[in-house]
């Protein structure tokens, strides 16, 4: 037996038994045998209080957008636990806080159908972009595309397609067939161009180095014959740039063997001419001095004494001969300054002395004295008549006329 004790939510009679007080009236929930009335309500109360704690996570969970499915679920489990609850505390207010969870998932339901509908179409929109990408690359020539950069572009496609399927919403079984299926068409489509492709570069090499490997034999057969068989060896190195390449490493050795048999021929012709140079100094010597008195030319105005100057220094220049090649453009270059300055002398004559064109200057020259003699009679006869008007017409007429005549003249 034990003293009766009533709170707000509950009581404890005489026997030791705990009642809990709803809006639909009293039930007992058990004893607490061992302990006093206040123990046994503080009992109870913390099993409330549990249950309360378990209602707010729930709260918690929902705010943080947990899905809809686990509230439908964990609020039907609380609510039947809290109406057997064996609690003392307000149990109708957690039955209200559920049934406001209930409302909450429902409304929730509704958006996470929408944002899920959502996400489905846009990750079907983004995998749909990436087989269009997928099924342009599949599309291009397989002789124009950079091969290397064209399977890392189509990898990288691949694997955010591997990582869309991972991390994405999942998609109607039909589309995704769909859609894989054009991307793995895709896929298949590129790998056998690539295949393809090397495989008849592989054949191509090999014609490139058969041929090449020829043109290899008769360049080593030609080192014999030396600087003479420069020219035959030229032709042979059209025909090599003609052909084409094979891989590079095997064009870069194949290039090393023609190019030795080359430099073979050019060694030789470079001996000869490294002695034929030895012979020219001479005239190299010879030249630098003649045109240091050619130069002199440059300053002479009259054609008719720098013309057979030039001749006699022309004629003794081929007498000359050759020189060393390093210096054939620059003795050329200086001779032919020398060579350009008389004839443009010569041109300027031409031009004042030309007979046609004296004789139009001469005609003119007669029409404009005449016209000048006219004018300066017409300026007199207005100064007599004290016409200012016509004195002034005369007088800029016949400063013209003057000024056209001296410039005639010069």
């Amino acid at each position: 037996m034990t003293d009766p004790v009533q709170e707000t939510w509950g009581r404890v009679d005489e026997t030791g038994t705990v009642f809990v007080r709803t809006s639909e009236g009293e039930r007992a929930v058990g004893q607490y045998p061992d302990g006093s009335a206040q123990e046994a309500l503080a009992f109870f109360e913390r099993k409330y209080a549990d249950l309360a704690g378990q209602v707010g996570l729930l709260e918690q969970r929902v705010r943080r957008g947990a899905p809809v499915v686990d509230i439908a679920k964990t609020v039907a489990s609380l609510r039947q636990a809290i109406t057997t609850a064996k609690a003392v505390g307000n149990l109708d207010s957690l039955a209200t806080r559920l049934d406001a969870l209930s409302a909450t998932a429902k409304e929730l339901t509704e958006k996470q159908r929408a944002e899920a509908a959502a996400a489905v179409a846009a990750a079907l929109e983004e995998r749909t972009a990436l087989i269009v990408e997928a099924e342009k690359l599949a599309a291009q020539d397989p002789n124009t595309v950079q091969w290397k950069e064209h399977t890392t572009r189509f990898e990288a496609l691949f694997a955010r397609w591997q990582e869309h399927q991972h991390t994405g919403p999942r998609l109607p079984k039909k589309e995704t067939t769909e859609l894989w299926k054009r991307f793995r068409d895709a896929r298949n489509t590129v790998d056998q161009n690539r295949r393809s492709y090397f495989a008849t570069l592989d054949e191509k090499n090999r014609e490139v180095r058969a041929v090449k490997e020829r043109l290899i034999a008769r360049a080593e057969a030609l080192t014999s014959r030396g600087a003479a068989a420069i020219p035959d060896f030229r032709l042979l190195l059209e025909d090599w740039k003609n052909t084409g390449r094979a891989s590079k490493k095997v064009d870069d050795a194949l290039w090393e063997r023609f190019k030795a048999a080359g430099d073979v021929l050019y060694a030789a012709k470079a001996e000869i001419d490294a002695k034929e140079d030895e012979q020219y100094h001479a005239n190299l010597a010879l030249k630098l001095a003649l045109l240091t008195e050619a130069e002199a030319l440059l300053t002479e105005r009259d054609p008719r004494v720098a013309r057979p100057a030039l001749n006699r220094v022309q004629r003794q220049w081929d007498d000359i001969g050759k020189v060393p090649r390093d210096q054939v453009r620059t003795t050329d270059d200086r001779i032919r300054k020398v060579e350009n300055h008389v004839k443009a002398l010569e041109a300027e004559r031409w031009e004042r002395e030309n007979p046609e064109r004296k004789a139009r200057s001469e005609g003119m020259l007669g029409q404009l004295r005449d016209a000048i003699a006219k004018l300066e009679t017409e300026l007199a006869t207005a100064k007599s008549r004290g016409d200012s008007r016509a004195e002034a017409e005369a007088r800029e007429a016949l400063d013209a006329r003057k000024a056209w005549l001296a410039a005639l003249e010069k």
